[in-house]
């Protein structure tokens, strides 16, 4: 429920809200666009704290506005729009902070005023947006001038306009993001949606109880009513007449409470159910679920379809004790009733186990979809049979926002041709879980859209559309639910951008949309969250604040923003790279998952650090010479360097390995070979460096296998060495290199041109230490050093 509806329900506060918001004209805005202003202002990520960063928010809300107000199509709000089109426009010329402030001083008076009135309903009065837990005050309902925090509201009015079906279309995101002690940003979960359930549930109990205490009255009136019809010349048939109207009057009055009751109640479990949705949505991109909250929430539709079911019982039942010929309020009260059980059944049609967002052609995949009314109408007793289509993003919008009908020519608008496209529906006693799944399914064709632009087959989006026709007590009932956006590829090397499409969608999608609309642009700490996300879930550990700070640089242009669009995410190639941010970051996140997994999670790899960041923090480092961290490379697709501080002081990076390098031999292996690494420079500032062979050790593979080699063989192994040379400016470049020698006369391998023996003897040593001591070339001693070190080398 929006807090505005919850101030409106009060008509004290409505009235002192109206004359704060006509002082400035704003009413009528404020009335059209609540949702829309409360989930703009309550989602803001930072508190301005300062005149210039308050008057920079406040001309992009302005702006912001301008854009929602010129967007709106419906012709009735015609008047309305251009009122306060013309009234943005107007204090653009002098100054947003009016309008900004004005709003935003009028959602925390609202906060305040629910708190006071208790015109909240069970659970937290705003959920809490995703991004404002790193700001202590933001979780405060009033605090240092700032509003509180939200996310996405709809009011009754906006929810009957969009089919409640519709997967992944709907809800409020409760979970929230900070920072622990360790700097790593992880995502922290719903852990007080079971208390909030479970007080819903109370409460759909108790106004259930409240309502059958008029069964009794309803038994009554009937029999008083069959009473009068065979008694009409009864000399006390006026005074009987007067009583039943009286009785009636009393149980219309019950029926009409109890339904005010009742649909409040139906609103916030559709809204909780739209929330596990959402949910559902950004575990795509690897964010914690708590799946089993669905198996409440389906207890809750149970209850409220048992209320609903008795209450329009009682309705009819009322309404043939036919005492006058006309009844405007019970017959209004028998639609609204209708009307409220029908959404309530179709919401309760979901897609609780999602197929793969990024779908490959000829491959077989699952998927299935749950009734959460139960045993409820009986509909279990004889199960339908759901089908599924797979819809194009035009066909689904058209689908939703034009109501078009369901009806026998569906399959004829599927946008390709599934195997085993149907399922029927089966009831698990023990669980009361009604539902049908899909487990073989094989998309064999898909028909593709003409493309505009620089639009590509990795940017359409399509769903898969599950529907089923059924019948209870003589009425039709023609469900239907939508999945979350999917990709269709036919190549595996369409599936990094394939994933940006979809990571982007799950992540930043609105909570009421046309299918699949979503905004172009997001600000960085949104972003920042649904890299960390994804990138946790991946490698199993999350990033630091160092980490993400790299990234925001990476992303950035020539001009430097908050926000974040579409185009720097995944379309325009990085300055002077032939690939773009999404390429390169996803090529990290695979190799880390297939190679480095065990390396990342220690803390072994530093990952996002910059080349100069990188020579500075080594040239910095206490331990010197042999000091060494990991990198991620900047120049090639999925690679990781070595950068070290060499014998001469100073720091040599290692071409970049690739996935196809650690399949001949793994990065700690290669680590091993390379005696001048001796020291692992932290990546964390509070930790100290770590010996070579400690950090890395758990991960060394053994070096000697248990099989004889085969007679006239000898056993060779594999092993990484490094050819320094000097560069034309001066600097050491090291190279990893990978030769096959002549044949050995061993039984080793050496996949370097020098021995791998220790050549660290006494005099190398003592010109070392003499060198580093600050020798100069203008000595004699220098050029004996220089050829010393060259001599072991050889």
């Amino acid at each position: 429920m929006s807090l505005w509806k919850r101030i409106s329900s009060h008509a004290d506060c409505e009235a002192r809200m109206a004359a704060y918001y006509d002082e400035k004209g704003l009413f009528d805005l404020r009335l059209c666009l609540a949702a829309w202003i409360e989930d703009r202002i309550m989602s803001e990520q930072i508190t301005p704290n300062s005149a210039e960063q308050l008057e920079r928010v406040a001309l992009k809300f302005n702006e912001d506005l301008q854009q929602k107000l010129l967007s709106t199509r419906t012709a009735s709000d015609q008047a309305l729009k251009y009122r306060v089109v013309e009234l943005c426009t107007q204090i653009q010329r002098t100054s947003a902070l009016e309008l900004y402030t004005h709003l935003r001083g009028g959602l925390q008076k609202e906060l305040q005023l629910a708190t006071e009135k208790s015109v909240a309903t069970p659970g937290p009065s705003m959920p809490l947006s995703p991004y404002n837990m790193n700001n202590p005050t933001a979780a405060m309902v009033a605090a240092g001038g700032g509003v509180g925090v939200g996310g996405g509201y709809m009011d009754s009015s906006e929810l009957m306009s969009v089919q409640p079906a519709l997967g992944g279309g709907l809800g409020v995101i409760h979970n929230a993001v900070g920072a622990n002690g360790g700097g790593n940003v992880t995502p922290i979960g719903m852990a007080t949606a079971k208390v909030e359930l479970y007080e819903i549930e109370h409460q759909i109990l108790q106004y259930f109880n409240d309502f059958s205490t008029c069964g009794n009255s309803l038994k009554m009136l009937v029999q008083n009513y069959s009473y009068m019809l065979n008694s009409t010349g009864s000399p006390n048939a006026e005074e009987a007449f007067k009583c039943l109207m009286t009785e009636k009057a009393a149980i219309v009055t019950t029926l009409c409470r109890s339904y005010l009751c009742y649909e409040p109640l139906q609103e916030l479990i559709i809204g909780e159910l739209n929330n596990w949705r959402r949910q559902q949505a950004l575990a795509g991109n690897g964010a914690p679920f708590n799946e089993s909250t669905l198996d409440q929430i389906q207890r809750c539709f149970e209850l409220l379809e048992s209320f609903i079911g008795h209450l329009l019982a009682a309705v009819k039942e009322t309404l043939r004790v036919h005492i006058v010929n006309d009844e405007p309020e019970l017959n209004n009260l028998l639609e609204r009733v209708r009307s409220a059980q029908k959404n309530l059944v179709c919401a309760a049609f979901i897609v609780d186990k999602q197929p793969p967002q990024v779908m490959k052609t000829n491959t077989r995949f699952a998927a299935s979809v749950r009734w959460l009314i139960g045993s409820q109408l009986g509909i279990h007793n004889n199960p339908p049979t759901i089908e599924c289509i797979i819809m194009s993003e035009n066909q689904a919008n058209r689908f939703v926002t034009r109501g078009t009908q369901m009806d026998s020519t569906l399959a004829g608008q599927s946008s390709g041709e599934i195997q085993n496209c149907s399922s029927t529906m089966e009831y698990q006693q023990n669980n009361h879980i009604f539902s049908a799944s899909f487990r073989n399914m094989q998309l064999k064709k898909i028909k593709r859209a003409e493309k505009k632009g620089t639009e590509s087959v990795m940017d359409e989006k399509f769903a898969l559309f599950f529907y089923a026709t059924t019948t209870v007590n003589d009425y039709q009932i023609r469900v239907w639910t939508l999945s979350l956006p999917v990709v269709v590829i036919v190549h595996g090397n369409q599936e990094p951008q394939s994933w940006a499409t979809i990571t982007w969608d799950n992540a930043f999608a609105d909570i009421v949309r046309e299918p699949f609309m979503i905004t172009d642009r997001v600000t960085w700490a949104q972003l920042s969250v649904a890299l960390n996300t994804k990138f946790g879930s991946s490698t199993q550990r999350a990033l630091t604040r160092d980490n993400l700070d790299f990234l925001y640089e990476k992303l950035q242009r020539d001009e430097r923003s908050e926000y974040i669009t579409w185009n720097q995410f995944c379309k325009e190639p990085l300055p002077d790279r032939p690939f773009t941010f999404w390429e390169w970051f996803f090529a990290i996140m695979k190799l880390t998952k297939d190679h480095l997994m065990g390396m990342w999670k220690a803390s072994c790899i530093m990952g996002f650090i910059n080349k100069v960041k990188a020579q500075d923090d080594l040239m910095r480092s206490a331990t010197g010479i042999g000091t060494f961290l990991l990198r991620f490379s900047d120049s090639e697709l999925g690679g990781v360097t070595i950068a070290y501080v060499n014998e001469y002081g100073s720091v040599t990076m290692l071409s970049p390995w690739t996935a196809r390098d650690f399949q001949i031999l793994n990065l700690a292996d290669r680590i091993r070979d390379l005696n001048m690494l001796r020291w692992l420079h932290p990546s964390d500032t509070n930790a100290v460096p770590q010996e070579r062979d400690r950090a890395f050790g758990e991960f060394y593979s053994p070096r000697t296998g248990t099989n004889e080699p085969t007679p006239g063989y000898v056993r060779s192994t594999l092993h990484v060495q490094v050819r320094n040379t000097i560069g034309d400016n001066g600097s050491i470049i090291g190279t990893p290199q990978h030769p096959i020698p002549s044949p050995p006369q061993d039984s080793s391998m050496s996949m370097g041109n020098f021995d791998d023996s220790d050549s660290d003897d006494s005099s190398v040593a003592d010109a070392l230490e003499r060198y580093v001591a600050g020798t100069s070339p203008d000595d004699p001693i220098f050029h004996q050093i220089r050829a010393t070190i060259m001599s072991a080398m050889m």
